[in-house]
């Protein structure tokens, strides 16, 4: 069976998990930080935003269930693709928008994903998203991994105090 990587930063990555873990294909959703300059960071450190590191989950799948297009397309739903400063209530580069592509061809549907997003007119504002190449992935702490299937009730709280669902409902529709 084949097996490929996608990498994402969509602010904060407990709402990152659950919409890729419930889809068939997908192999599994690691809560992490990438993009940085320290090795092995902390959830403290990365927080403090010296770090480089951005909040973001690693997906592993089956490209001939779930290709790498849809997953892109995924993605956009899950975040405000033109926040140049975090997402919803949280603020900050470690909260910032990126995909991180782990080959050219990943990088070259990233790109046509974003430039699709940007003359659909869906948003008046840019696509503010950047499209990195990826670097080392470090693990968040054991209590971040799934936070929604450990924590339900504070996960839904967040989810929809922090704005995220509802602009997705706005945006996207159920």
């Amino acid at each position: 069976m084949s097996k490929e990587i996608a990498t994402f930063a969509g602010g904060c990555f407990w709402c990152m998990v659950k919409p890729f873990d419930q889809l068939d294909g997908i192999e599994q959703v690691v809560s992490g930080y990438t993009g940085g300059h320290v090795e092995n960071p902390t959830y403290e450190q990365v927080c403090s935003e010296t770090t480089g590191h951005l909040e973001a989950v690693q997906i592993t799948f089956n490209p001939n269930i779930f290709p790498y297009e849809r997953i892109v397309e995924t993605y956009w739903k899950l975040i405000d693709p033109t926040d140049p400063g975090g997402q919803f209530y949280d603020r900050g580069e470690s909260y910032t928008t990126a995909i991180f592509y782990h080959n050219e061809e990943q990088r070259e549907i990233a790109e046509q994903s974003k430039k699709r997003l940007e003359e659909s007119g869906k948003f008046n504002k840019p696509i503010a998203v950047k499209i990195l190449p990826a670097k080392p992935f470090y693990p968040a702490e054991e209590y971040h991994q799934h936070y929604y299937k450990k924590n339900p009730l504070h996960y839904e709280r967040y989810h929809i105090g922090s704005g995220r669902a509802a602009f997705i409902k706005e945006h996207w529709g159920d």
